[in-house]
């Protein structure tokens, strides 16, 4: 008894492309079919339910509605050195030991202050080599 193997590849019968590229499913049809003219009436039958009691509808409806994140306000130090970032990562830490930030937002700060101090040392870097390969070719400075 010989064993069928499945065909591999395009599951068509020959002659048939398929769905024609950019075409939408049924179900996405559907769903903006629903849509169009009732998003007010489908807003308030969420809200209805969510204030119901319904605690799945109230975490989407707040997942939409409320920022994800906020602003945050706290005194920083300039940098204008990459040396300055030690003491800008020390505001940050007694902002998050303070409670002024959560932990994370002080997270997502000390990554910005890292970042902008290894911008500020690669220019410097720059600038030096800009300054040995002018006096290597033995031009002036600028």
């Amino acid at each position: 008894m010989s064993q069928v193997t499945p065909q591999r590849g395009r599951p068509f019968v020959s002659g048939n492309p398929g769905r024609k590229p950019g075409s939408r499913n049924r179900a996405s049809v559907v769903a903006a079919a629903l849509g169009e003219g009732e998003c007010e009436e489908l807003m308030r039958k969420a809200l209805q339910v969510a204030k119901a009691g319904d605690v799945a509808m109230l975490k989407f409806l707040l997942g939409r509605l409320l920022p994800r994140e906020r602003l945050i306000k706290f005194e920083l130090p300039a940098m204008d050195s990459a040396d300055d970032a030690v003491e800008a990562l020390g505001s940050v830490l007694r902002a998050v030991s303070d409670g002024e930030i959560s932990p994370s937002e002080g997270a997502a700060v000390a990554q910005l202050i890292s970042s902008f101090a290894q911008a500020i040392d690669l220019a410097d870097v720059v600038k030096r080599l800009d300054r040995l390969e002018v006096q290597i070719k033995g031009r002036p400075q600028p």
